[in-house]
């Protein structure tokens, strides 16, 4: 197996998300909000694949040079994060994600510039380390890596998850991970040796229409200021039986907004609650529909 010469990793998979526990034989580390890296460091050259096995290094230059801080050729899964105000920031990564100008590229890396956290290492040396115990994996890791502005090793405690989570909820952070301390490495597979606890939130918002197609998208409302405004879109949960419950009728928002598809307006008057990952942004992020509020 050259993990090096085929760079091709599929990153091990979370299979579920629960509620916090604890349990001394796990250990509890940060699920920072960025985007899924594989790293894999030579001499004098860096490779930075995502899930997709798409390259990222042209658009994240300011890594480059990463490979310094392993004392050995090294195969690392991590995260590629963009920080603002101490925290990850998803918006400003996603942008980072988007832009090919090679000129606003280096701006934007001079302003926010990225960072690599590595959280795993798969290969060290010639050592592949897929079938090593994760805790293992671990100490190998924090003994290959020497930390500096771009590049980090994540930290994890031992089976106090809830108070780590609790932790994240004060700090608005993104969640946390939890991982069976002897758990081996499966690429490409969803498994429940990881676990992620995330910090959602839910609001009630007006149904004002619906797209149709081979799912169904709610279109979201809120009032703001007295105005009923457009506040996105929900799919995932959402079921055809929902429908039945909506009344036809012309758009409802004032300002007309941009949306592509087969688009059926309703009468808002029907009331959902929608669970999302709260960010800064106005944008829903990762939400799902939690049913009609019939109080309401």
């Amino acid at each position: 197996m050259d993990l090096f010469q085929d760079k091709n990793i599929s990153p091990m998979l979370i299979a579920q998300m629960q509620e916090p526990f604890d349990d001394p034989e796990w250990i509890y580390e940060l699920k920072l909000d960025g985007c899924r890296c594989v790293a894999y460091l030579e001499k004098e050259n860096v490779v930075l694949r995502n899930k997709r096995n798409m390259e990222l290094l042209p658009r994240f230059m300011e890594l480059k040079d990463i490979y310094k801080q392993a004392n050995t050729p090294c195969i690392l899964d991590g995260e590629l994060v963009v920080m603002v105000n101490g925290v990850p920031d998803f918006y400003e990564l996603q942008k980072r994600t988007m832009l090919i100008n090679p000129t606003r590229i280096e701006l934007a890396a001079g302003r926010l510039p990225a960072s690599f956290v590595a959280y795993d290492c798969l290969q060290a040396g010639d050592k592949v380390l897929l079938d090593t115990p994760l805790i293992e994996r671990k100490q190998i890791l924090d003994e290959l890596i020497e930390e500096n502005d771009r590049i980090a090793v994540s930290r994890y405690i031992w089976e106090k998850g809830t108070q780590l989570f609790q932790l994240t909820v004060e700090k608005e952070l993104e969640g946390v991970v939890a991982k069976k301390a002897s758990s081996l490495y499966f690429q490409g597979k969803r498994t429940k040796d990881w676990i992620k606890f995330k910090r959602m939130a839910d609001k009630d918002f007006f149904i004002c229409g619906y797209e149709k197609g081979k799912a169904i998208s709610l279109i979201l409302g809120e009032y703001q200021e007295g105005k009923l405004v457009y506040a996105g879109t929900v799919t995932w949960g959402v079921r055809r039986e929902v429908l039945q419950s909506l009344t036809k009728w012309i758009c409802p928002f004032e300002e007309g907004i941009k949306l592509s598809g087969n688009i059926v307006w309703c009468r808002p008057e029907r009331v959902c609650t929608v669970e999302y990952m709260p960010n800064t942004m106005d944008a829903l992020r990762q939400p799902v529909f939690k049913g009609i509020r019939g109080d309401v």
